[in-house]
């Protein structure tokens, strides 16, 4: 009898160094949806050079209220104009997929509405487009030198700036990432 699947929704998928697809150099991913049909993930560590947050609600017909004009995150390469507030589960509406205990992925208006107006998720982020994978796609990849599936460190999603989050969450794993190699041995 073959051991049960893992599944990875409410882990954090952390980038190898040597990763093999330059678009996920240094990546952090939340996954949100993993299962026998492929996975979704929302990359947290980057964001678009110009693009903001307010500049989105106009754009979807959402007057900005109170929201911030924070940066957007680019949530990877699969669907790159829709998009998705990763957040804390203080909040839930239409369209809210709750991960775990420590996030939540919404996708419908009703959570940009609640950021305008001020009674939104207390900690949240806006990417466009998510990292997807088919199935069988992903657990191949996690057979080769590319990803390490880590915990599901919520607090490495939202505090430190993007550019620090893939040491954050190493260091979360009681890793330090100046000790880990580009290439895996072979025996």
């Amino acid at each position: 009898m073959s051991p049960a699947p893992q599944y990875l929704s409410g882990r954090i998928l952390l980038a190898l160094p040597g990763m093999f697809d330059p678009r996920f150099v240094h990546a952090v991913i939340a996954m949100c949806v993993h299962d026998e049909k492929g996975a979704l993930g929302i990359d947290v560590s980057r964001q678009h050079e110009s693009l903001r947050f307010r500049a989105v609600l106009e754009e979807a017909g959402v007057p900005p209220g109170q929201a911030p004009d924070v940066p957007v995150h680019v949530g990877g390469p699969v669907e790159p104009q829709r998009g998705f507030v990763l957040h804390s589960t203080d909040w839930g509406g239409h369209g809210t997929i709750h991960v775990g205990k420590l996030w939540a992925l919404s996708f419908s208006t009703d959570v940009l509405r609640a950021i305008a107006e001020g009674r939104g998720p207390s900690k949240w982020l806006f990417a466009l487009g998510y990292t997807g994978w088919g199935q069988g796609q992903l657990e191949g990849e996690l057979r080769h030198h590319g990803w390490h599936a880590a915990g599901g460190h919520g607090e490495v999603l939202f505090d430190p700036a993007p550019d620090q989050r893939w040491k954050a969450a190493w260091r979360a794993e009681g890793i330090d990432p100046a000790l880990l190699a580009s290439e895996t041995g072979r025996a």
